[in-house]
């Protein structure tokens, strides 16, 4: 049994990323994984890092609990979708305001290196986008799962981060969103 936190980052409840979001951890207690959902959307705190050479920012309570609830989870789970080629504003505001340094990575003193301090987790992100998947890795490098997957949890320490995209998803059809909630069901049983 495995600890899962799913992060619902899309701000639209009735989003297909939110079904999508809703079947990993559907599929995660299908198979008796404790789990947890965060929904950004829900959250009550100030997107804008302020302060951001000052470590010891107050945290709103809500940014606290999710905290608490990455340091519990053992694999977590970001839904979101892709806009612009990058993250919406609701997830980027969320990493900035809570992967803090001295709880998520540490710089040690007098060196380039730093420690991970969210190590032992791993992750996986679901990603939807509008534009065709090639389009997305050819042509804007997957910028958006590239600065998530190595420029946030791998740099925090979660290994391994594995990738689901689903493409083109304004033009999908019905039959071909159930087999992708299907297949998201199935990766939340086996929590990977």
């Amino acid at each position: 049994m495995t600890r899962v936190l799913v992060v619902h980052a899309h701000p639209a409840a009735d989003s297909f990323g939110s079904a999508l979001a809703a079947a990993y951890a559907e599929g995660a207690r299908s198979a008796n994984h404790e789990t947890r959902e965060l929904k950004l959307r829900e959250l009550d705190f100030d997107l804008i890092l302020r302060e951001p050479k000052n470590k010891d920012y107050p945290l709103e309570p809500d940014l606290k609990r999710a905290q608490h609830d990455i340091e519990w989870a053992e694999h977590i789970v970001l839904e979101y979708p892709t806009w612009w080629s990058s993250t919406p504003a609701l997830l980027k505001g969320f990493i900035d305001r809570t992967f803090t340094p001295g709880w998520a990575y540490q710089y040690r003193k007098n060196s380039s290196g730093w420690d991970k301090l969210l190590a032992g987790r791993s992750a996986r992100l679901i990603v939807t986008m509008d534009a065709p998947r090639l389009w997305d890795t050819f042509g804007y490098f997957s910028a958006s799962r590239r600065s998530i997957r190595m420029g946030t949890l791998w740099f925090c320490g979660f290994k391994p981060v594995r990738t689901t995209c689903f493409a083109q998803v304004r033009k999908s059809t019905h039959a071909k969103r159930e087999r992708w909630l299907e297949k998201v069901r199935q990766l939340g049983a086996a929590a990977r």
